[in-house]
């Protein structure tokens, strides 16, 4: 067996309801596949668990969990259902944008309040049509809304939304003012009741279909207390790319690690049909070992590296080019370790892991591992680091 992830959090994942969440994922996962669905009964057990405000300090009425706690779940929801771990991935880096940004702002405050009393969902809307992929570039912008002054208002053409359409907010990128620069973003937290949403194209993928994760017009109206205080590109650095990284690889590692669990339980079968010798699938396992702890080992690594930098309140090293690198380096390689484990795994298997039914099916872990390098694309940060590198020497 793959050694477990460092325990974390262990009276929140025993949590009655997170445990069946955790039930429910496995349950209905194939469903969820199948149909391209909101996994809605899981996301029903962890709103009863309180898993939505885990995040959420406990002066405000949340768990005022780690982002440790926070990946173990995701982990260990993605080995069940990697839709719902990653669903549950993005809320959480929602709520620790707020939480780490916008928590003094007394309308935040009280909105991290009902997050915790309502187990509000959030989805966030950073892609835009015209922007190439680049979530640090915005074409949308704020306006005065007409004929309802102070209230403010922006437009916005988003290239996808995961699970846009079953979220109770929306956190979105736009331009500070018809005037500011593509950079010069903020964060816009509205209540699906101030936005009009319009789905622009179909959802039917190759994996991760319970995202439900199409396109929208957006429209929304709000006063401006609903901007986010702190700049989206300190936002971004600080907390959003690290936690998106970091929760992404732990969902990937939790599809990945199920896939290995699957072709063990395969060669085991095999041992048992022929005593006394080794399978010969026993080798690829064992190599296929060596690449899950390397794997392992790199989120871990990653999981402490910003915990110890966030423990002693270095937040100005966040906005390093060194940890840019490296966080970039950690979303590259978990996302295409993912894929080769499932590619591993599904050799072990043979024929019983390529048929999309039985124990050892590794469909649609390798068809949701196939969506990993595409989430903020590998090459753009394979481009991003190519410039990094220029004025960065390793080690600093």
């Amino acid at each position: 067996m793959i050694p477990k992830l460092k325990p974390a959090g262990a009276e929140l994942l025993e949590h009655p309801s997170f445990l069946q969440a955790l039930s429910l994922a496995s349950e209905h996962a194939a469903d969820v596949d199948r149909n391209a669905r909101f996994p809605a009964e899981a996301i029903a057990a962890l709103r009863a668990a309180g898993a939505m405000s885990w995040l959420v300090p406990r002066e405000l009425g949340g768990a005022g969990a780690s982002l440790a706690e926070a990946a173990r779940a995701v982990f260990e929801l993605s080995r069940r259902c990697a839709s719902t771990g990653m669903i549950f991935a993005m809320h959480q880096i929602q709520i620790g944008c707020i939480a780490r940004h916008a928590a003094a702002s007394p309308w935040f405050a009280q909105y991290l309040k009902r997050v915790a009393r309502e187990q509000r969902l959030i989805a966030s809307a950073t892609s835009e049509l015209g922007t190439g992929g680049d979530i640090r570039r915005s074409i949308a912008a704020i306006h005065p809304a007409p004929d309802a002054e102070p209230l403010l208002r922006f437009e916005k053409k988003a290239t996808t939304i995961s699970y846009g359409a079953s979220a109770d907010d929306l956190l979105t990128t736009v331009r500070r003012s018809p005037g500011s620069e593509p950079g010069d973003q903020v964060l816009v937290l509205t209540h699906l009741s101030q936005t009009q949403m319009q789905q622009t194209d179909p959802w039917d993928t190759l994996g991760m279909r319970g995202t439900c994760s199409p396109g929208f017009a957006l429209q929304a109206t709000f006063p401006p207390e609903q901007i986010l205080p702190a700049p989206f590109a300190t936002i971004s650095a600080e907390t959003m790319v690290p936690f998106s990284h970091i929760l992404w690889s732990h969902v990937w590692l939790g599809l990945a690690s199920e896939a290995f669990d699957r072709a063990q339980s395969f060669v085991r079968k095999q041992a048992r049909q022929t005593p006394g010798a080794t399978p010969p699938s026993a080798l690829r396992l064992a190599e296929l070992s060596v690449r899950m702890a390397q794997f392992r080992a790199m989120v871990e690594s990653a999981l402490e590296d910003y915990a110890g930098l966030t423990a002693r309140g270095d937040r100005a090293a966040l906005s390093t080019v060194g940890f840019a690198v490296r966080i970039n380096n950690l979303k590259i390689s978990a996302s295409e370790a993912a894929l080769e484990a499932c590619l591993g795994a599904l050799r072990v298997c043979g024929v019983a892991g390529y048929k999309n039914d039985g124990p050892f099916s590794i469909g649609r872990n390798l068809r949701d591992a196939h969506s990993a390098a595409l989430m903020i694309a590998n090459d753009r940060l394979y481009s991003t680091n190519a410039s990094l590198l220029l004025v960065h020497r390793e080690g600093k």
